[in-house]
C-alpha cells in the first residue's frame, strides 16, 4: 500500500469507518485506531488495547451504548482523521500532514501526546489541557502481570517504523507488523532497543528497557518524535543517522513520566453517560 497516498488524504470525512467497524444498532464510542490494509502497525493497535484496560477498571466495555455517538482517539498521529466533537486523550499531531488536512474546528480534548500537539491544538482556538504522555507509556500499569522483562545480555534489538520495514535487512530487526504482545515480549528480551519506530521507543521506555532513536528514511517528520519525548518529560534527545551510530552512542536519558494524570484524564463520561 503506498503511505504516502493515505497520508495525503485531503479531507477527513474521507476516514471510512465502515471498513474495519461491523454495524451497531446503538449508539457507540469508536476507538479510533490507524491500520495499513491487510496488516496492523503495533504501536497504533495499542489503542484498542489501552482503552479496554482502562475500561475494564470500572467494569465497562468498549462497545456498550453510550448516550452519544463519538469516536475517541488515544494513540497515533492521527488527528487529521478527527472530526468537529469528538474525544482526544493522548493523541498527537502527524507533523507531514498540512494544517489544512485537518478538518475540524472544535475538539474534546483530555490529554495530548506532548506540548507540541497543544501549542498547534490552541493556535488553532481549540482548548487543550497541559496534560501529556502517549498512553502506550501506561502499557506496565495496566497489564501488571502479562509482561516482564527479560533481557538476554548483549541483546540488541531494532524496530523500524513501518515506512522504514524494507529499509533494514538484519537479523535484530522486531517487525511492529507482527502481534501486539509478541512484539512487547521481543523489546523486552533486549538489553538496548534501536527505534525508528515510536512505539518502539515508548515500549522500550515504559518498561525502562535503554534505547535511542534512528533515522532510517525520508519519511517521518520529526515532530512527533520530539513531542513524545516533552509530553514524556525528557528534556534532552536526539536521533542518529544509522543503527550503528546508534549503537556507538548509546541510550538516550530516560523519561520523567509521571502516569497519574494521563489516567485521571480517561474519558469514562462518554461511556457513563450511556449507563445512565
Amino acid at each position: 500500500m503506498n503511505l504516502r497516498a493515505l497520508f495525503a488524504r485531503p479531507q477527513p470525512e474521507e476516514r471510512k469507518d465502515d471498513e474495519r467497524f461491523p454495524a451497531f444498532a446503538y449508539p457507540r464510542v469508536d476507538i479510533f485506531f490507524w491500520s495499513p490494509r491487510n496488516k496492523l502497525n503495533f504501536g497504533d493497535y495499542l489503542a484498542s488495547a489501552v482503552v479496554a484496560r482502562m475500561l475494564a477498571r470500572r467494569e465497562m466495555l468498549a462497545d456498550e451504548p453510550v448516550g452519544l455517538p463519538t469516536s475517541l482517539f488515544s494513540i497515533g498521529s492521527v488527528l487529521h482523521f478527527a472530526r468537529d466533537g469528538e474525544t482526544v486523550w493522548g493523541s498527537g499531531r502527524n507533523g507531514k500532514i498540512a494544517d489544512e488536512a485537518h478538518g475540524f474546528s472544535c475538539l474534546d480534548v483530555r490529554a495530548v501526546r506532548g506540548p507540541l500537539t497543544r501549542e498547534w491544538l490552541v493556535s488553532r482556538g481549540i482548548a487543550c489541557p497541559a496534560i501529556f504522555g502517549d498512553p502506550a507509556l501506561l502499557i506496565p500499569q495496566l497489564f501488571p502481570t502479562r509482561f516482564r522483562r527479560a533481557a538476554t545480555p548483549g541483546k540488541i534489538g531494532i524496530v523500524p517504523n513501518l515506512n522504514d520495514l524494507a529499509l533494514v535487512h538484519d537479523p535484530r530487526v522486531i517487525d511492529p507488523t507482527a502481534r501486539w504482545d509478541t512484539v512487547i515480549d521481543a523489546i523486552l528480551s533486549c538489553e538496548f532497543v534501536v527505534a525508528s519506530s515510536l512505539h518502539g521507543l515508548i515500549i522500550a521506555d515504559a518498561f525502562g528497557v535503554p534505547c535511542t532513536q534512528v533515522r532510517l528514511g525520508p519519511l517521518e517528520h520529526d515532530f512527533k518524535y520530539e513531542d513524545y519525548h516533552r509530553g514524556a518529560g525528557r528534556t534532552l534527545f536526539w536521533s542518529s543517522g544509522s543503527i550503528e551510530e546508534s549503537i556507538a552512542r548509546g541510550p538516550l536519558p530516560p523519561t520523567a513520566f509521571d502516569p497519574a494524570p494521563l489516567m485521571a484524564a480517561f474519558p469514562y463520561d462518554l461511556w457513563e453517560a450511556g449507563s445512565a
